[in-house]
């Protein structure tokens, strides 16, 4: 399959999937796209109801298209990363892997041009990452939640505001950011550093305010990050973590027993943000990011320095924050950004309730909305559609708020 050839399969792709997300290439099955979420086969102009073997390492070894590391990483390793552009109307992420003796290849389609926090509906409170001058930013999440998007988003807004110099470190770099106020010096792994522990060490001489760090890989890259952080660097980074307490479990857990303590301390120390992701499938097609938003104080270092306990869980303690108001506080649940959605119209309520990190919550937050539109209607002389069971059941929901 010549490279033209793939180009002509990708430019079909993108004629007759506009909105494709992700494209995936298996054996025994059709080529596949990923839109909101869902795979569906592709109708291709040639016949190809299955893809075999042989055509699905023809089109891994064009995309290779003869690179050594490359090709090296996919025989040693059995997978590589990758990014290939189809001229200047798309750009891909990709990786191609071994299963089962085959080589199958997902391309995860990336933004032509970089989303802003605003484009992006994303709550206000995270401008306040821009405006913090050192320390760590982790963002977490999945795989395609969307955190290296959101990253992308919080730098497209340094770079409109401050003149400072920005070191990235990617695997492989997805966003190019255009000097505005910023210069940016993006660097990419395998063609302009051998390792993020190695790159980000050469970083600390490159003079930059701001580091971004593809993925927090392994200890020795979280050290010297956090090095980088208590000597005056902003560093940006990614985890696939679920939520902040993982998060905060993750990185302590990479550090032997005899060293937590410290660990601990330095954490509470420079940690200024946890950011975490999920999408979740709209009514109509289309995603919802939902985020889990922790903005370190010292309730936060307290737990970090301690540990959780009753009373003192990272979920508690955002929850506590962002009843307190989000401009004091600047906290959020996955929960309360799940009601959220739900109010908006945008989730239904089965969805909240299959993505809530504690159901009961969700639950409870449903109801009174549903309980307060109820009331609205009353109000304007419209029946209320509630039945004997669920006004039951709103009763007892208030018996225990009232309790409470």
């Amino acid at each position: 399959m010549p490279m033209r050839e793939v180009d002509f399969m990708l430019n079909y792709v993108l004629d007759y999937h506009p909105k494709v997300s992700d494209i995936n290439i298996s054996v025994g099955r059709p080529l596949q796209v990923e839109i909101d979420g869902s795979l569906i086969p592709v109708e291709l102009p040639v016949a190809l109801p299955v893809l075999t073997p042989f055509q699905t390492e023809t089109f891994a070894l064009q995309l290779l298209n003869n690179d050594r590391r490359h090709t090296r990483a996919l025989l040693e390793a059995g997978s590589a990363d990758l990014s290939y552009a189809v001229g200047d109307r798309a750009r891909f992420r990709i990786n191609i892997f071994s299963t089962r003796g085959n080589y199958a290849v997902v391309m995860r389609r990336l933004p032509t041009s970089i989303p802003t926090l605003e484009e992006m509906a994303l709550p206000p409170v995270l401008g306040g990452m821009v405006e913090e001058k050192n320390g760590l930013i982790l963002v977490t999440g999945a795989t395609g939640s969307g955190k290296s998007t959101t990253l992308a988003a919080v730098l497209r807004k340094m770079n409109q505001t401050r003149a400072i110099h920005v070191v990235t470190l990617e695997d492989p770099v997805e966003f190019v950011h255009l000097p505005e106020m910023a210069t940016f010096n993006q660097r990419e792994l395998g063609l302009d550093f051998d390792t993020f522990e190695h790159g980000l060490r050469a970083a600390l001489r490159q003079a930059p305010k701001v580091i971004l760090v593809g993925e927090m890989r392994d200890r020795a890259t979280i050290e010297i990050a956090l090095h980088a952080a208590e000597t005056g660097h902003l560093v940006l980074s990614t985890l696939h973590t679920i939520d902040a307490g993982q998060t905060i479990n993750r990185l302590i857990g990479m550090f032997e027993q005899t060293e937590e303590q410290l660990i601990r301390g330095r954490l509470a120390s420079m940690l200024r943000w946890t950011v975490s992701q999920r999408l979740l499938p709209k009514i109509g097609g289309g995603r919802l990011a939902v985020l889990e938003i922790m903005h370190t104080n010292l309730r936060v270092q307290d737990s970090i320095l301690h540990g959780e306990s009753d009373g003192k869980t990272f979920y508690e303690i955002i929850a506590a924050g962002e009843a307190g108001g989000a401009k004091v506080f600047d906290m959020q649940t996955f929960d309360r950004s799940i009601i959220q959605g739900y109010r908006d119209g945008l989730i239904t309520e089965q969805t909240a309730l299959g993505y809530a990190s504690q159901r009961a919550i969700v639950r409870r937050g449903i109801d009174e909305f549903k309980y307060a539109m109820g009331i609205q209607e009353d109000e304007l002389g419209v029946t209320l559609a509630l039945d004997e069971e669920y006004e039951q059941k709103m009763f007892e929901s208030r018996q225990q708020v009232g309790a409470r």
